[in-house]
């Protein structure tokens, strides 16, 4: 799977000798790099669980080197857990900015979260919270946070799909909630049927369906 992390390349030294020298990469670029080797570890189809002892080893440093650049195991699961952040959210922004009606904006959130979590597997797991697990427990905090916007935002996009006459308003008022309940439910039913699989069967397999049912009037 491509990294879907930035790194900084860097041109080989070409020269008539061989190179034996190692470039020493910046500290920006290493922090990436041990965020881009946690998030590949994740992708273990067996959820093992990843020790700072394997990621070091897998880096070829040592623990202490890693503790250089952040300050604990946790505060390298923040960084994955922003990038989440900064890749789910920037990309609903541009949702809701360009599409005007409310149902198709709903739609295409929940095909946003599904492509993330096929794209990205091993930050699948963090959605899910079971690589957070014997973690620090401000890490699940962060998670419910996420969800917890995910479904503010389909919330705002079902309401303006009322005011279009594009959904039906029930009369208890409850619709927009159980609706954008049920539809994050879903998404999350889709990761864990992913990771459960060994990442074999995708979140956005047969979900024409299942969204006909979700936006059903």
């Amino acid at each position: 799977m491509n990294s879907p992390f930035n790194q900084t390349s860097m041109a080989d030294n070409v020269d008539q000798e061989p190179v034996v020298t190692r470039k020493r990469p910046k500290p920006g670029e290493r922090r990436v790099q041990i965020l881009q080797v946690l998030a590949e570890m994740l992708e273990n189809p067996k959820g093992e669980r990843v020790t700072t002892a394997a990621l070091a080893a897998r880096l070829d440093v040592s623990e202490a080197a890693l503790y250089r650049h952040f300050a604990s195991k946790a505060q390298m699961f923040e960084g994955l857990i922003s990038f989440i952040e900064q890749t789910i959210f920037g990309l609903i922004n541009q949702i809701t900015e360009r599409e005007e009606s409310g149902d198709r904006q709903a739609q295409e959130i929940l095909m946003v979260l599904l492509r993330f979590g096929e794209k990205n597997p091993g930050m699948t797991r963090v959605l899910l919270g079971d690589a957070l697990w014997l973690e620090d427990d401000r890490l699940q905090d962060r998670i419910a946070q996420i969800f917890e916007r995910v479904e503010a935002s389909l919330k705002q996009s079902l309401r303006i799909a009322q005011t279009q006459g594009r959904l039906p308003q029930s009369a208890d008022g409850n619709e927009v909630g159980a609706r954008a309940t049920m539809m994050l439910s879903y998404v999350i039913g889709r990761w864990h049927r992913y990771a459960r699989s060994g990442f074999k069967k995708v979140p956005t397999e047969l979900s024409e369906l299942p969204m006909r049912v979700l936006f059903s009037v």
